[in-house]
């Protein structure tokens, strides 16, 4: 298990039943970065995935290998 896991688990722990709009995760991703200034570049990469993580299995599927 990553460092990184924990902090996963305990999410999905405590508000894994909860339904969140991606408006709400954006501006608790923009808080965090305020508080944390040092993390914006880990912020923005995730923020980035999330927001092209579709775009991504729509290139994958009409490639040819």
């Amino acid at each position: 298990m990553y460092f990184t896991d924990r902090g996963i688990e305990e999410l999905d722990q405590r508000r894994g039943d909860e339904q969140v709009t991606l408006g709400w995760l954006s501006e608790r991703m923009r808080d965090f970065v305020d508080l944390n200034p040092e993390f914006e570049t880990a912020v923005e990469r995730l923020a980035t995935w999330l927001a092209r993580s579709d775009d991504d299995a729509d290139d994958d599927s009409g490639q040819d290998d």
